[in-house]
Order: structure tokens, then C-alpha cells, then sequence
């Protein structure tokens, strides 16, 4: 399979910077992201380059480190885009850029992926059960982090 890609959206009844500020928060990816076991490193603060690890359990697969590193993060735009891929030389990789803008006194999160598999295997096999998975996910993901961005901290 070559490339691949996909999208979801949701509005959150909260802040667009309320929502954003949870977006990026690393330390609590885990809260609303069920496949995101843990977060293993994270930098000190979210600066261009910056990178972090999430320890990922994805049902059905074994345990890996996932190690993504900051292209973008722009707050005033609610634009968040980094790229991550498994922490094991591997160099297949997925670009994943979230956008956060106020609609009718709410926040709309769209969240886009773009997975480029490098190696046979990936490509071949792997990316196509990727694609599957991540279709399911990230809406479920979505939807668990609606009811976190109005819980506090």
C-alpha cells in the first residue's frame, strides 16, 4: 500500500485555547487516548524539533515506543503538527496535524494523518491494518477527548 491518510473532526463544548492547551499537554495524551499507554519522555517544552515518546498499545498488537518530534506548533492558529514513528529505526513514519478553531461558541478538532511507509513489510502488510485501525481510533480517540477537555485538571 502506498501512502495513506485520513481525517476526523468533532466540536467540543469548551475554549479553543482550553481544547488546544489539552491537545498539546503530553503528559496527559494518555488520558484521553486509549492506544497511548504512557508517556515515556517528553522535553521540557513544546519548541520546534522538540520530542517525545508514548509507550502504544494498540489491541490485537504488541507494545511499541512511539517517538514523535514537533514540526509545528502554532497557538494562535490552533495548529499542532508532528511526526512520529515507532522508536525502532524503522523509518516509516505518519504526519499528524491537528487544527482547533471556534465554531458557534464551541471548539472544532479536526485531525489529520498522512502515513508514509518506508520498508516492504510496512508498506505491503502493516500499513493497510494501520489505515484500518486508525479510521476506528482516532474518532473513539475524539470522542474520549471531548469529555477530558471538560474535567479538571
Amino acid at each position: 500500500m502506498p501512502d495513506f491518510n485520513g481525517s476526523a473532526t468533532t466540536r467540543v463544548t469548551a475554549r479553543p485555547d482550553e481544547v488546544f492547551s489539552l491537545i498539546t499537554d503530553i503528559d496527559r495524551l494518555p488520558d484521553w487516548n486509549a492506544c497511548i499507554e504512557s508517556v515515556v519522555d517528553q522535553p521540557p517544552s513544546l519548541t520546534t524539533g522538540a520530542e517525545w515518546v508514548v509507550k502504544m498499545h494498540v489491541p490485537g498488537m504488541p507494545r511499541w515506543d512511539s517517538r514523535s518530534r514537533l514540526v509545528e506548533l502554532d497557538r494562535k492558529a490552533g495548529r499542532f503538527v508532528y511526526r512520529s514513528q515507532s522508536d525502532d529505526g524503522n523509518p516509516s513514519f505518519i504526519i499528524w496535524t491537528w487544527e482547533v478553531s471556534g465554531v458557534d461558541g464551541a471548539a472544532e478538532v479536526t485531525v489529520r494523518w498522512d502515513g508514509h511507509p518506508q520498508t516492504f513489510w510496512r508498506r505491503v502488510l502493516f500499513s493497510r491494518i494501520r489505515h484500518r485501525q486508525l479510521g476506528k481510533e482516532v474518532p473513539t480517540s475524539l470522542e474520549a477527548f471531548a469529555i477530558a477537555v471538560r474535567q479538571p485538571v
